[in-house]
């Protein structure tokens, strides 16, 4: 009988004990007193248990934390952990498939990023009328250091530094005595140097300006020319002329953009040199192979210094028909011999000759050669023509890359002011602009009088409205954001280019000399940046506000469709395919006037929010879109929301364009292409 039960019972386990894990340890030892079988006192009571051997296998062999090798390989061979583990490992692989395949996606579907320039207004400044460092009384290289932080108020990224080279100031600096130097009048290299780190540590971009056509008559290339020094000998355009009894004949009729023959007898060399323009200012022969180097080593070198783009002048005449024919006259009925003004001739042979735009295309080459560097692209802006169809040649074509864009200045040259002469002068630049191209717009320059003299001061902030909300880059002289005015003086010849007006103080904070290169405008104490700063209503600060509107979407790379034009308002609308938010321009150039937009544009909410407006006190007013009135000169932003864009109504077909397109997904909050 108690060999059966022993025989039942395999297994013994003491009543305190039971199956220790003991994974840390692999070869346990016990302690000889703790196992000492000879005291009865310390044995253990034993009882018999039935135990299932495979069940205890599995009891003991569940994972657990810091098992051994053996113990994980064990369990990982098992078929539950084996499968999950593949579909882990799978899911992974598939999750970057996913990823990898999504970010090639986007990336194909994103269109390109706005580059600087054409991110940014552009803010031109004459160096001589800008910020006298030194009170000398003209405006200098320190002096523009010192004013940067209107710049970045302003909400400019890119500034435009008229010529600052060394020069006898014939013309103001356009023709330069050395390529390599700057004019003692605006500092030295070392400041240029200091200004430019100044500009890029800002995250600022500054471009300047080069005018290849012709040098001074001071520059040592004319001087060994005139002296018909080895390769020198070429550099110019000489001719055989007569000179008898103290006057001279000319090779031909040609004549100067400042009038009288553009001929000049040289008593040095015995001939004439041909000078488009001052007779301080002779033409370079670009015909020779050794002048074009000469160039792009100037090109070259105010790259390497650092700077960001060069704005090219007078480059349609660079270079002369070789036949030498006299150009057409006119009116034929003149006297041949009483041409004096250049308006007088067909400039047939002397402006856009064949292979000028090679040449300037070569300029693009040379300048390519800068902008591999991510982020560091090199713009080239150009001068344009009188005719639209010759200044789009300038933007090159598909394949062969020229100026960025040529500047525009149909807005300045606009005969009478008006909502219909508004509209023709935009949109002649945008029906004839190559498609992919970007536009660009000046409302000021140094060769034209400023708005407020030009058309009148109530339309200084219409103008700028127009300015910074058209699609494209928008180019502000200096002193624009202000309202600044033409000096009044019979004496100045470019009244345009008076000092800045920084302050009430004397000189207008421009200098603390006696007094400056140019007369400081009367108005210079009701017009300053310091005082317009504390008003919320001045003109400065609603060219910052419109700045800052730039950088909604609609207006940052959206579509334009003009809507309604007259003698009185110019409007357009701003909208992005995939975004419902709209804004429209409601922009007066003549008589007050009360215009019902919905009856123009069905689709158009009763009612719109302004957004912005030339008169500070109506923003954020509601109006109804069946009446907005306008007075004279006056501005307006509207804001609304719709489902229905212009841009997609077959009424406007012809009257929307679109740059750089681009579609909105509100769903993932990104740009794509392709819509």
């Amino acid at each position: 009988m108690v060999e059966e039960e022993a025989k039942s019972l395999p297994m013994e386990l003491t009543e305190k004990g039971g199956v220790e894990n003991n994974g840390f340890v692999q070869n346990e030892a016990f302690d000889d007193k703790e196992t000492n079988t000879s005291s009865q006192e310390e044995m253990p009571k034993t009882c018999a248990v039935d135990v299932d051997p495979t069940a205890m296998e599995e009891l003991a062999l569940k994972p657990y934390a810091g098992m051994p090798k053996e113990v994980l390989l064990k369990f990982s061979s098992q078929a539950r952990y084996r499968v999950t583990r593949e579909i882990l490992f799978w899911l992974i692989i598939a999750a970057a498939v996913v990823l990898v395949c999504a970010t090639i996606v986007i990336i194909a579907l994103s269109p390109k990023c706005l580059d600087w320039w054409q991110a940014s207004p552009i803010y031109q400044i004459c160096p001589r009328s800008f910020k006298d460092s030194n009170m000398d009384g003209n405006g200098d290289l320190k002096g523009i250091l010192a004013k940067l932080d209107h710049i970045t108020y302003l909400n400019v990224k890119t500034i435009w530094i008229t010529s600052f080279y060394k020069s006898p100031l014939k013309d103001l600096g356009y023709g330069a005595e050395d390529f390599y130097e700057i004019d003692s009048m605006f500092g030295s290299m070392s400041d240029f140097e200091n200004l430019l780190a100044a500009i890029h540590d800002r995250g600022l971009k500054v471009i300047m300006d080069l005018i290849p056509n012709h040098t001074s008559d001071k520059h040592r290339w004319f001087q060994l020319s005139r002296n018909r020094t080895g390769k020198y000998t070429d550099y110019y355009i000489w001719q055989d002329c007569v000179q008898a009894d103290g006057s001279v004949t000319p090779p031909n009729n040609w004549v100067s953009v400042f009038g009288h023959s553009s001929w000049q007898f040289d008593s040095v060399r015995r001939q004439c040199y041909l000078h488009q323009f001052g007779k301080e200012q002779p033409d370079l022969n670009f015909r020779n192979l050794h002048v074009q180097q000469e160039m792009h080593d100037i090109i070259r070198f105010w790259l390497g210094k650092g700077i960001d783009g060069f704005s090219f002048s007078a480059v349609k005449f660079l270079l002369e028909a070789t036949h030498l024919r006299d150009e057409p006259q006119v009116n034929k009925s003149h006297n041949p011999e009483s041409i004096r003004a250049y308006s007088q001739l067909y400039h047939d042979y002397t402006t856009t000759q064949v292979g000028m735009h090679d040449i300037i295309r070569s300029f693009r080459q040379t300048m390519n050669q800068f902008s591999s560097e991510p982020g560091r692209y090199r713009f080239m802006g150009s001068d344009g023509e009188d005719d639209i169809e010759a200044t789009m040649m300038y933007y090159g074509t598909t394949f062969i890359q020229e100026a960025d864009f040529p500047f525009n200045f149909n807005l300045i040259n606009m005969i009478n002011l008006s909502g219909n002469s508004i509209f023709e002068a935009v949109n002649l630049w945008m029906k004839n602009m190559p498609a992919g191209k970007w536009p660009n717009w000046a409302v000021g320059s140094p060769r034209a009088a400023r708005i407020s003299s030009r058309i009148g001061k109530k339309y200084v902030n219409v103008i700028n409205m127009l300015l910074l909300t058209l699609p494209g880059t928008p180019v502000t002289y200096y002193g624009e954001e202000i309202g600044m005015q033409n000096i009044v003086s019979e004496h100045v010849t470019f009244p345009q280019k008076s000092p800045m007006q920084w302050d009430g103080k004397v000189n207008a904070g421009f200098t603390e000399a006696n007094c400056s290169w140019l007369p400081v405008n009367s108005d210079y104490q009701t017009v300053n940046v310091e005082i317009q700063m504390t008003q919320s209503n001045s003109t400065l600060n609603l060219y910052r506000e419109l700045t800052l509107l730039r950088n909604e979407l609609p207006i940052h790379r959206g579509w334009m469709c003009y809507i309604w034009n007259d003698s009185n308002v110019f409007v357009y609308v701003r909208e992005l395919d995939g975004l419902d938010r709209v804004f429209m321009m409601v922009l007066n150039f003549g008589q007050e006037l009360t215009i019902d937009l919905k009856a123009i544009v069905p689709s158009l909410p009763s009612e719109a929010v302004i957004r912005l407006s030339t008169n500070f006190s109506n923003a954020g007013k509601t109006v109804n879109t069946k009446l907005i009135k306008t007075e004279m000169g006056e501005g307006l932003v509207l804001e609304y929301k719709t489902a229905k864009p212009v841009h997609t109504m077959e009424a406007f077909q012809g009257n929307c364009f679109v740059a750089e397109k681009a579609c909105y997904s509100s769903a993932f909050n990104l740009l794509y292409v392709g819509c």
